[in-house]
């Protein structure tokens, strides 16, 4: 075993002199007090090296022994992922404190995955097959899906299978085929492989260009700012302002296979919520948990910071994995301003050159790299996978000007900008209509859609203006205007997430109620004052939030399209008599 020695502490940087070669981002163990605490390399210069330590380094002196273990940072890959609970290393939670207590001992690691459970494995090659990296040997049942078995990823070239494992229940650390190179060498595969967290997984044929919409069932995003199917998109926003309400609704509703949430340094509290709410919640599709298919990556802001960039990393990677069996994945990363944060503290005691606000200069190609491992891929036998990653930013102060924000917006596809304003005035969800983008196509028509924001601007514009004017200073054209852009937010963008039909909108359902309110928003009326135009705009309202609590399609769906008809020909007869 290569080994060095300790020769400066600074805080979770240790420095270590050593003898022999040393990798990059490899994994080191740093002895202290009977304990090895985890560690990776992250400067290597001549005989010494730079360690970033994932857990507390009270206690380090200088002279400690340093084991190196010729490892990178990797996981751990196989059955038994899903429903699951890890920190930023992989460590399974509950079965942590299960064996040492709520409050963790530093030192102590776990395997992620039960090495005894025992599972259906079911074949789908023969002897004498070819295959290659990322061919699937067999499947075992998990949760909802076949959980493919496949060919390590970083194996090169062409293989032959020369034994594979009779159908039944087997452990992961199973060998169930072994196979043989062009030269004859033979190698085993197990249920189980790991794989470095910081390398992307790419044994698949193609990477192609998001285009399909992803539907989410949230209106406003699904119509003003959409995602697409192996898209990115980030949430900047201030504290309070529904990032979390949001997460979950996107994790319950989104028409994804899987769900990976990372807290990369939140809040305990926030991270709390999430562990205690997801297991309760329950996933429309099945009927069941929705941690049947979530997998939760677990890093508070109060436990190490470089835990934060671990917890990134690892869940990109379990993402990957599961894209690989054709499945669409959802990662959904909070936040990303903790992960950056963390980069900072140890580039200040790397003593790098610090780029603006003290942030390291590499922080957009650090950001950029994350998001580029999203994206829908097609596999040799004509299937696809995704990963959709969407990315929560937490600007201090709700300013999107800062570093983190204006780094992140270079990459993603989508802008979903949370605004303290509509949090304050309780709309939710609390995109900014306004502010968001999107470089995606949705289901929706577009022309359509920008006619609905061009509506928006307007009526946003002659609101400000009443603000200072009063309504006496606005015509009642203007004032009109105003008013349809209060109803269209009122009923389309806005979502009542306690009410179990109006929390989700399935696409079907979106296109019919905004072609709908389309109409409406084309009709030119005339009212003989603005209170005949209020009154009447207040009546719509109620009746559109009505309908958007009633079952599609149901009789009383239809009663209710009956209502809004006669009251748009309502508005017909207030123009004619105001003419």
């Amino acid at each position: 075993m290569r080994t060095g020695r300790v020769v400066g502490v600074n805080g979770n940087m240790v420095a270590v002199e050593f003898t022999e070669k040393v990798k990059q981002n490899e994994v080191a163990y740093v002895v202290c007090d009977q304990e090895k605490l985890k560690a990776e390399v992250i400067r290597v210069k001549g005989n010494s090296a730079d360690l970033q330590v994932f857990e507390d380094t009270a206690g380090i002196k200088v002279g400690n022994k340093v084991e190196f273990s010729d490892e990178l940072l990797s996981v751990e890959l196989g059955p038994g992922l899903l429903g699951k609970i890890f920190d930023g290393l992989q460590n399974p939670l509950p079965q942590l404190a299960e064996e040492y207590g709520f409050f963790l001992k530093r030192g102590k690691y776990m395997k992620p995955l039960d090495e005894e459970k025992l599972w259906e494995f079911t074949a789908t090659v023969k002897v004498g097959s070819k295959v290659r990296a990322g061919d699937t040997v067999g499947t075992v049942p998990e949760n909802l899906f076949d959980h493919k078995i496949m060919v390590p990823f970083n194996w090169e070239g062409d293989f032959e299978v020369v034994d594979i494992v009779d159908n039944g229940q087997y452990a992961i650390d199973k060998v169930v085929a072994k196979v043989k190179d062009e030269a004859g060498k033979k190698y085993d595969i197990k249920m189980v492989q790991t794989w470095p967290v910081k390398v992307p997984i790419k044994a698949y044929a193609e990477k192609l260009k998001p285009k399909e919409p992803l539907v989410t069932k949230i209106r406003l995003i699904d119509t003003i700012c959409p995602v697409a199917v192996g898209g990115t998109f980030c949430t900047p926003g201030p504290f309070g302002a529904g990032k979390t309400v949001l997460q979950h609704l996107l994790s319950r509703h989104a028409e994804v296979d899987v769900v990976i949430v990372a807290a990369c340094g939140e809040r305990a509290g926030e991270v709390v919520e999430i562990l205690e709410e997801f297991p309760e919640l329950i996933d429309p599709k099945t009927g069941k948990t929705l941690m049947e298919r979530t997998i939760i990556i677990c890093n508070t802001s109060s436990m190490p910071v470089a835990a934060r960039e671990s917890s990134v990393y690892t869940g990109v990677t379990l993402a990957e994995y599961y894209r690989q069996m054709g499945l669409n994945v959802l990662l959904l990363a909070d936040s990303t301003s903790r992960w950056a944060q963390a980069m900072r503290e140890m580039s200040g005691r790397l003593e790098e050159i610090p780029g603006e606000e003290a942030f390291p200069a590499y922080l957009e190609s650090r950001i950029a790299s994350f998001y580029e491992r999203a994206g829908l891929v097609k596999f040799r036998d004509g299937s696809t996978g995704s990963i959709t990653i969407g990315g929560a930013v937490s600007p201090a102060g709700g300013n999107f000007e800062e570093p983190v924000t204006q780094a992140t917006l270079k990459v993603v596809g989508g802008f979903l900008g949370l605004s303290q304003a509509r949090a304050n005035a309780r709309r939710y969800p609390t995109i900014d209509p306004l502010d968001s983008w999107s470089k995606y196509p949705s289901f929706v028509d577009n022309d359509k859609a920008a006619k609905s924001v061009a509506m928006l601007r307007k009526g946003n514009s002659v609101g400000q203006m009443m603000k200072v004017v009063g309504e006496e200073g606005t015509s009642n054209d203007e004032f009109i205007e105003y008013l349809k852009g209060e109803f269209f937010d009122a009923v389309y963008l806005q979502q009542n997430a306690f009410d179990k039909t109006d929390e989700a909108t399935p696409a079907e359902r979106q296109i019919y109620v905004f072609d709908f309110i389309i109409e409406i928003l084309d009709q030119k009326f005339k009212f003989q004052n603005k209170d005949r135009a209020r009154r009447y705009f207040q009546e719509l309202t109620q009746l559109f939030k009505n309908w958007n609590s009633q079952e599609f399609k149901s009789g009383e769906f239809n009663d209710t399209v009956a209502a809004l008809r006669k009251k748009m020909a309502e508005g017909k007869a207030e123009e004619l008599q105001a003419a």
